[in-house]
C-alpha cells in the first residue's frame, strides 16, 4: 500500500525515539476523492489508535492508516531525500484526489482518474486544470482548460504535445484524440 524509502525509515526511528513509548506515525488524506486533497504524516500516541486503523509495520514503528485514508494511499511512497538545499521528508500519493480506478473500468472514469491523478498535479504549478466535458462518439476527449491555462498561450502545445500524445499511449485503440473546447480570453489569470 504505502513505501516508505529506508531514509524516510530512518528519520521517522530518530523523531519517535523522542516521543512517549509506543508513538508510532499515522499517514492521513484531508478531503480525501477532492481536488483539495493534502496528505499528512504525524505522530500517532497510543491512545489515538483507532481499532479499526489499518496497521502497517516497518523496522522500529508502525505507520496507521485510517479507512477512509486507506484507498487513496494506494501506491504513495514516503521518501527523505537531503540535497545541497537541506533535507526534505516528502510524500507523494497519486491516488489522493482520486480513487485507483480498475484497469476495466469504464474508459469515462479512467480518462478522468489520469486527468485528476497526473494531468491536474502537472497544470497546477502554472494555475491551471482540465476538466472532462465529454467524449464524443466519434472518439475525442472535450475538454476545458481553467484558471492559467485559460488565456495561455502555450495551450495548444500543452494540448498537443502533452495531454494528448499521453492520452493517445495510455488509451491507444480507445480514442482518436483530445480537443479544446475552451473559449480562451487572456487576463492577468494566464500563465506566461
Amino acid at each position: 500500500m504505502i513505501t516508505i524509502s529506508e531514509g524516510a525509515q530512518a528519520h521517522f526511528r530518530k523523531l519517535l525515539a523522542n516521543q512517549n513509548e509506543g508513538t508510532n506515525i499515522r499517514v492521513f488524506v484531508m478531503n480525501a476523492g477532492t481536488p483539495n486533497a493534502e496528505c499528512g504524516v504525524s505522530y500517532c500516541p497510543p491512545d489515538a489508535v483507532e481499532p479499526e486503523d489499518l496497521h502497517l509495520p516497518f523496522d522500529g514503528f508502525e505507520a496507521l492508516i485510517d479507512p477512509q485514508s486507506a484507498p487513496f494511499l494506494e501506491e504513495a511512497v514516503i521518501d527523505f531525500v537531503s540535497d545541497q538545499m537541506g533535507s526534505q521528508l516528502t510524500l507523494k500519493a497519486p491516488n489522493a484526489k482520486m480513487r485507483k480506478v480498475a484497469d476495466d473500468a469504464p474508459l469515462i472514469e479512467r480518462i478522468e482518474y489520469v486527468i485528476h491523478s497526473q494531468v491536474n498535479p502537472s497544470l497546477a504549478g502554472h494555475g491551471g486544470k482540465v476538466t472532462l466535458l465529454e467524449i464524443t462518439e466519434e472518439g475525442y476527449v472535450i475538454l476545458q482548460f481553467g484558471g492559467g491555462c485559460n488565456g495561455c498561450s502555450m495551450v495548444d502545445v500543452t494540448l498537443k504535445d502533452g495531454i494528448e500524445k499521453q492520452f493517445l499511449e495510455l488509451f491507444a485503440g480507445e480514442i482518436k484524440g483530445v480537443r479544446d473546447a475552451t473559449e480562451h480570453q487572456r487576463g492577468e489569470h494566464s500563465f506566461y
